[in-house]
């Protein structure tokens, strides 16, 4: 009972204390902090108002039980007619707050009987809020778009340069066709300011260092930028200072390096809103969008960095926090919502021209207009003749320079060709973010991602020879997952491993870093795109292991993380960078931009024929028998940049089997340029029923033999069935003479395709794609040469055209090039060649050769040959 005596008049006099500072309009965390450190603190004291000061009230005691406990000594001290004054004062208290419906709550609860008597609110830091309620309950956004205006405003003096040093390369979240240097000296700067740019980024990655190192960088660069700016007549420039949308990073020391050379400054501008990560700046409280919920930045993983913790998510107590009292709160100005919803750009420009010299002013926002308008009177009022040094996220950029936002980028937005190496993923960040989007491209990209775990404890702890074994098991994995095609994920591993100081913590950082500079530096094998996750990761790697000296922002990947295109000095020019940081995004951000860029996938043969329609080019369909002629196909594809279809006849499949067309099949995947895999007049049902589970691209449904009736029925059933399956169906109409692998049609039993029956067959079979006879032939033209129907094939072009059907043309072996032009100009879009490859292929076995890897090359090259000319024919050439 003793102990509980003490206890519970503990518990009562720390939640009187708190209760009397909150009444006092003191903070009352800061409340808590100085009474830990004076003759007043006790150990319950300490326990028990963190939990009042966080409002959490989860039970680890009672309410009920000191009412009970404190209510026994009561009683005893009556017994024993001793007064115990303050304990009964404590016991009234808690009878209290039992009575008021707090009986089961934490034994802290009983600072809400303070709470209740005078109205005060004893919490220590700002409530989460519901985003959808908060964002719905401000006032209406500035009905004006400034962005023209902004635009005109900014280029009021053509020779005004925003010099954006970004403390990580994340800062380019939100810009599109922006520069990035990456080195500084005063030379490179003069190439950048003689370009005239409306803004340009420097990346100092100074986040990375400790901040008297990030001091003297800052001072560094900007006394080459007044060196550079000094050669290029009539240029002047303004510095932002790019940091963390979360609050890390080096304030105020990179602040008070920037003055230190270029002077003072009217006002310093805190501006961390930015909307793709879900930050926002209302009441002067900075909010982190988790969900639906808002919560208060300093209540986040983000506040707890090793290096640039911190504890306040009101940004008046976060600059009086970080410069250590130096500027106090009450001496930060705000720009607030209502002030730029209700009274616009004009308004935020008369405040800002109001400040005292060297003042410190922070900057509300909850959307992009909220930054236009800002950006809007901050452009009047340095045109006003103000200067300004900003402290800002990434959407204060593109607000200031009035860029435009654009849709994500895709590998076929740059131009991309096919690309079968695989993707290397690069992940340095350690916040728990970072950690839970790791596992999600870990579970839905499981099938095809390699991932090689770095050991943080082998290369950041232990000996060097330890470290480079590491390494160099890494390199290896890494060079052989790419080489085949893999998606490879290079993760440290997760566990997080801090020093005793911030110090020591950077320390560790860096050597993890220079660890994964190193590990990309040696693999050799050109990946399809690098993605580096993480702001210092991404810089280094950037810097360090491609060796770019400069770079171009394309746009984005996902909203909120930058794509670069590297300059021609880096060790991969035209590889898609991919910069993610680690803060942005939901858990499936990471997988999703893994999977936009993942390995394309190979065209259909529709894809092609809708390409050659639209450029006015036909496409080679080659029958294949073996592998050479596989290879040929693909070679000579590849040589001419075309793309081609590899075509199976029945005859073959059934010499080759299921194994030729998985040679096929194969051979199209692994190709760098758009290959497909048709089958190729299936006469027989029971042959094109099992052609459907082959993994052909496209079929050729062949009942030319058959009635018109007949052959519609026949070619329907086929058609959905196939369709069904994502193939294209080719059909043919009319028949062709001739002989093709063993079959042979007698002249007398050809015919022309006929218009009104084309008509009616497309209308009720669904083909994709029509095979016409207008006189061509399979196999040899007669000596006479051969005698195409083109008025024929003119109205079967217009018929094709209204219907949305590719037009083909068999038996191109033998046709003069003038006629096969004609042909294309007449609208035919896929040619099928066997004739003339077949027999270079014959002719080639002649040749007198010591082995049969010789004889197979020989075939091969001379089958190669005869394919590259018909693609250069047909206009495919270069295509691809």
């Amino acid at each position: 009972m003793v102990n509980q005596l003490l206890a519970g008049v503990h518990i009562a006099s720390a939640a009187e204390a708190m209760a009397f500072g909150a009444r006092l309009n003191l903070r009352t965390r800061r409340v808590f902090e100085i009474i830990q450190h004076a003759r007043g603190y006790s150990w319950m004291f300490g326990n028990r108002v963190p939990h009042m000061l966080d409002n959490d009230y989860t039970p680890l005691s009672a309410v009920d039980i000191f009412v009970k406990d404190l209510g026994i000594v009561s009683r005893e001290s009556s017994n024993l007619r001793i007064p115990l004054h303050v304990s009964s004062v404590a016991h009234q208290l808690f009878v209290s707050g039992s009575a008021s419906g707090w009986g089961r709550y934490d034994d802290s609860a009983v600072v809400k009987v303070y709470e209740t008597l005078s109205g005060v609110k004893v919490e220590g830091r700002p409530p989460m809020l519901n985003k959808e309620d908060v964002l719905r309950s401000l006032p209406v956004e500035w009905p004006e778009v400034p962005m023209d205006d902004l635009v005109s405003s900014a280029s009021h003096d053509s020779k005004k340069v925003l010099v954006v040093l970004d403390d990580d390369p994340t800062g380019t979240q939100t810009v599109h066709d922006i520069e990035v240097l990456t080195e500084w000296p005063v030379e490179a700067l003069t190439e950048q300011f003689l370009k005239l740019p409306t803004c340009f980024f420097i990346l100092t990655n100074s986040r990375s260092m400790i901040a008297n190192k990030a001091a003297l960088l800052v001072k560094d660069i900007c006394r080459n930028l007044e060196a550079a700016a000094k050669t290029v007549p009539g240029i002047s420039y303004t510095v932002v200072l790019r940091g963390d949308s979360t609050l890390r990073g080096h304030f105020p020391e990179e602040a008070d390096a920037v003055v230190s050379v270029l002077g003072d400054m009217d006002a310093w501008i805190i501006c961390p809103f930015f909307l793709q990560g879900g930050r926002y700046t209302i009441d002067d409280i900075h909010y982190v969008a988790d969900s639906e919920r808002l919560i208060p930045a300093g209540e986040t993983e983000f506040a707890k960095d090793a290096a640039f913790g911190y504890t306040s998510s009101n940004l008046k107590q976060w600059v009086e926090e970080k410069t250590k009292g130096g500027i106090l709160e009450n001496q930060v100005s705000t720009i607030s919502i209502s002030l730029l919803r209700k009274e616009g750009p004009d308004a935020v420009c008369q405040l800002l021209c109001s400040l005292e010299k060297g003042s410190v002013c922070i900057v509300n926002a909850a959307s992009e207009r909220d930054m236009n308008v800002f950006a809007a009177g901050m452009i009047q009022a340095e045109l006003q003749g103000k200067r300004f040094l900003c402290r800002t996220a990434a959407s204060f950029v593109s607000a200031r320079i009035g860029i435009k936002p654009k849709p994500p980028i895709r590998p076929n937005d740059l131009g991309l060709k096919r690309n079968l190496a695989g993707g290397l993923i690069v992940v340095g960040s350690y916040v728990p973010k970072t950690t839970k989007q790791v596992d999600k491209l870990r579970s839905q990209c499981a099938q095809s991602l390699r991932v090689i775990e770095v050991s943080v404890e082998m290369i950041s702890l232990k000996s060097t020879e330890e470290r480079d074994q590491e390494i160099s098991r890494i390199v290896e994995l890494g060079n052989a997952y790419i080489q085949s095609g893999r998606d490879t994920l290079v993760v440290t591993s997760r566990q997080l491993i801090t020093g005793k100081t911030p110090e020591e913590s950077l320390e560790i950082n860096y050597k993890v870093s220079s660890a994964l500079v190193e590990i990309v530096r040696r693999i050799d094998s050109r990946p399809r795109y690098i993605l580096a996750k993480g702001g210092i990761t991404s810089s280094d790697l950037a810097t360090k292991a491609l060796e770019a000296r400069r770079a171009k922002v394309m746009g984005q990947a996902l909203a909120g993380v930058p794509l670069w295109q590297l300059g021609p000095e880096s060790r991969h020019p035209g590889v898609p960078y991919i910069v993610f940081p680690g803060n942005v995004g939901d858990n499936s951000a990471l997988a999703e931009v893994v999977q936009n860029w993942a390995c394309p996938s190979r065209s259909s043969t529709k894809e092609l024929l809708l390409n050659a329609e639209k450029s006015g080019y036909a496409v080679g369909a080659f029958n294949v028998y073996n592998l050479e002629g596989i290879e040929a196909v693909i070679a000579a594809a590849e040589a001419e940049e075309s793309p081609a279809i590899l075509q199976v006849h029945p005859s073959s499949l059934k010499q080759g089997g299921v194994p030729l067309v998985a040679c096929c099949i194969a051979a199209a995947e692994r190709a760098n340029v758009p290959i497909t895999v048709h089958y190729d007049h299936g006469a027989d049902k029971h042959d094109l029923l099992g052609a459907l589970e082959m993994g052909f691209d496209s079929v050729m449904v062949d009942g030319s033999h058959l009635t018109l009736e007949e052959n519609i029925l026949y070619t329907k059933n086929i058609s959905s069935l196939a369709h069904a399956e994502g193939m294209l169906v080719e059909a043919e109409l009319g028949r062709l003479s001739g002989t093709e692998d063993g079959l042979t049609v007698e002249e007398y039993e050809a015919r022309f395709t006929d218009i009104a029956q084309a008509e009616q067959f497309i209308d009720e079979t669904g083909i994709d794609a029509l095979a016409v006879c207008i006189g061509n032939v399979h196999g040899k033209y007669p000596p006479s040469g051969p005698n195409l129907r083109l008025d024929l094939l003119k109205e079967l072009r217009a018929l094709t055209m209204k219907k949305g059907v590719s037009l083909v043309l068999h038996g191109a072996s033998g046709l003069p090039h003038e006629l096969v032009k004609e042909c294309i100009d007449l609208g035919v879009r896929k040619f099928n060649v066997n004739t003339e490859v077949r027999n270079s292929y014959l002719q080639s076995l002649k040749k007198p050769e010591k082995d049969l890897v010789q004889v197979m090359a020989s075939a091969k090259e001379a089958m190669k040959a005869v394919v590259a000319e018909k693609m250069r024919l047909f206009g495919s050439a270069g295509k691809a």
